[in-house]
């Protein structure tokens, strides 16, 4: 799978700056394969008619979901990563048109509803993540999944690899940091948050939309 190895746009980082999915490191796989249960799990649990994963970068986690015959689909607010995600899904066979350029901010209800929305290791990227988190209350029908890392572990474990070690294990472009209490905290001022995972070293809440 292409990913976009750290390349900017607007000055912003996007996609991966690291093939988490595909490297050979066994701790990189181990944790990996704990986000992936985390999440499938999640998803099963909603069992939804439609996902629509809002920072869907290279567009994984869409690809999957498409080859398990779940309708899904994803946006990101980046061209160049965009063009990654289609390249990737044309290449397992997947309509290159489910992925479309959107900013978070700009996610509308009619055009980008979806009964579960999946929005993972995005806000940590944002500026002004309560108003991303707004414009997740537009779209999300039923159910919405999010995940962050899980501060201070996350770039604990940065340093330990000897990674980024100028800016003390922060992952270029993480701009929010949280700890699981707080990222908890701030959800339950826009949705009710109805189960959360910690599979190390993020946090990851579904979440259900207030009625």
């Amino acid at each position: 799978m292409k990913i976009s190895s750290g390349i900017r746009e607007q000055g912003i980082v996007v996609g991966n700056t690291y093939d988490k999915y595909g490297s050979r490191n066994l701790f990189v796989r181990c944790i990996m394969k704990k986000f992936d249960e985390a999440l499938a799990s999640l998803v099963l649990k909603v069992a939804p008619n439609s996902i629509h994963e809002i920072g869907c970068g290279e567009g994984y986690w869409v690809i999957n979901w498409n080859r398990q015959g779940i309708a899904a689909r994803g946006s990101d607010f980046s061209s160049k990563v965009i063009d990654l995600a289609r390249a990737n899904a044309m290449e397992h066979g997947i309509d290159p048109r489910l992925f479309k350029i959107r900013s978070i901010y700009d996610i509308e209800h009619e055009e980008d509803r979806a009964h579960l929305i999946v929005c993972c290791e995005v806000l940590e990227h944002l500026e002004r993540p309560k108003d991303g988190l707004r414009a997740l209350q537009r779209v999300t029908m039923n159910h919405l999944i999010v995940s962050v890392p899980r501060e201070p572990i996350w770039r604990i474990l940065n340093v330990v690899r000897g990674k980024y070690l100028g800016a003390y294990g922060n992952t270029p472009g993480h701009i929010q940091h949280w700890s699981s209490k707080g990222f908890i905290a701030l959800l339950e001022q826009f949705f009710d948050v109805v189960e959360t995972r910690t599979p190390v070293p993020w946090t990851m809440a579904l979440c259900r939309v207030r009625r």
